[in-house]
C-alpha cells in the first residue's frame, strides 16, 4: 500500500455511534480538523459520479459483504450532503465521495444504515479522494486508474505533474498510465480482462505503429510472453523498423553512399525522429586522423 499522508486507515473509528477520527490530507484540504462519523441509511446515498472505478469482482464483493454483515462496516465511506426544498420542507441527500466497494458489500448484505463522514466537497476533491483511497488499496485496474488521470486532466486542467502531486506519485507514473489509453481497442480489452499485465500493457504502448502492438499483443497471448520477453521483443521490432526506415529513405540513402565515397569508409547513419546520427568505423588513431583531416578541410 503507498503511503500518501496519513492514508484513509486513519479513517478507522472505534465502535460506537459517534466518534472523531482524522481525515486524509489532501492537496487542497477542506478544513483541518476532526470530523464526526454518522450512522447513515444506505439507501439514501447516491454513487459518486467521479468515481474512476466501474469493476469489481463479484467473488470478491461477496466475501465483503459477509464479512460486513458479520462486524458491520469498521472505516466510514464519506460523504458530501444537500438539502433540498420540498413542499413539506427540506430534503436531505447524499452522495457518495469515498467508500464505493463498502457501499455496494452493505447494500448487498442488506445493512439498512452505514457510518459516514459528511464533508462538503467541491467536484475536484470528489475524484481527488476517490483515486486516492482506491490507488492506496490497489483497487483500480490498469484503465480505470488511467481514465482517472485523464478525467483529471480534461475536468480540471492539471498537467500530469499536477496530478502526480496530488495523488502521491511520480509524474512519470501518470504519463505511463496515461499512454495506456492509446492502446487498440483489443489490447485494452486484454488488460481489461487480465489477458496480459500491466507491464504487457505498457511496454506495448511504447511501441508507436498499431499494427505492431496489435501483432507484439497477439504474440503475447500465443507464446505466453513474459515481461521480460515482451520487452526484449519489442527492442528488436524497434531496431528492425529503424534500419527499415533509413534503408527505404531514399535521400538518406543518397547522402550515406556520398559520404562513403568521399571518406573511404562505410558510414551508418541512425535516424531517430527527424534527427539522428552519422557512424563512421576506423581502424586505429592513425586512420581517425586521417579522417578528421579530410573532414576538417571541408570547413
Amino acid at each position: 500500500m503507498n503511503k500518501l499522508g496519513r492514508g484513509l486507515q486513519s479513517l478507522i473509528p472505534p465502535k460506537q455511534k459517534s466518534t472523531e477520527v482524522d481525515y486524509p490530507k489532501l492537496s487542497q484540504p477542506l478544513r483541518d480538523r476532526k470530523e464526526s462519523v454518522f450512522d447513515i441509511e444506505v439507501g439514501r446515498i447516491k454513487d459518486n459520479p467521479y468515481q474512476p472505478r466501474h469493476e469489481m469482482e463479484e467473488a470478491s464483493l461477496k466475501d465483503l459483504a459477509a464479512s460486513v454483515k458479520q462486524h458491520g462496516i469498521l472505516q466510514p465511506v464519506i460523504v458530501t450532503k444537500s438539502v433540498k426544498d420540498v413542499d413539506k420542507g427540506q430534503q436531505v441527500e447524499y452522495q457518495l465521495v469515498a467508500g464505493h466497494r463498502r457501499l455496494a458489500a452493505a447494500k448487498l448484505a442488506g445493512l439498512p444504515t452505514i457510518p459516514a463522514i459528511v464533508r462538503d466537497s467541491t467536484d475536484q476533491q470528489k475524484l481527488e479522494l476517490a483515486l486516492v483511497e482506491n490507488i492506496q488499496r490497489s483497487d483500480l485496474n490498469a484503465l480505470e486508474r488511467a481514465k482517472g488521470f485523464k478525467q483529471m486532466q480534461e475536468d480540471f486542467d492539471l498537467t500530469h505533474e499536477e496530478i502526480a502531486k496530488k495523488i502521491g506519485k511520480s509524474r512519470e507514473y501518470v504519463s505511463n498510465s496515461m499512454r495506456l489509453l492509446n492502446l487498440p481497442e483489443e489490447v485494452q480489452r486484454g488488460l481489461s480482462q487480465g489477458k496480459i499485465s500491466e507491464g504487457h500493457a505498457r511496454t506495448i504502448a511504447g511501441i508507436k505503429n498499431p499494427a505492431a502492438q496489435k501483432a507484439l499483443f497477439d504474440e503475447v497471448l500465443a507464446n505466453n510472453l513474459s515481461v521480460r520477453q515482451i520487452e526484449q521483443r519489442a527492442r528488436e521490432i524497434y531496431v528492425q523498423g529503424h534500419k527499415r526506415a533509413v534503408a527505404f529513405d531514399p535521400e538518406i540513402k543518397k547522402i550515406a553512399q556520398r559520404l562513403e565515397l568521399f571518406l573511404g569508409k562505410k558510414v551508418q547513419v541512425k535516424k531517430s525522429g527527424v534527427g539522428g546520427r552519422i557512424v563512421v568505423d576506423f581502424e586505429d588513431k592513425k586512420d581517425l586522423e586521417s579522417l578528421a583531416e579530410k573532414i576538417l578541410q571541408q570547413l
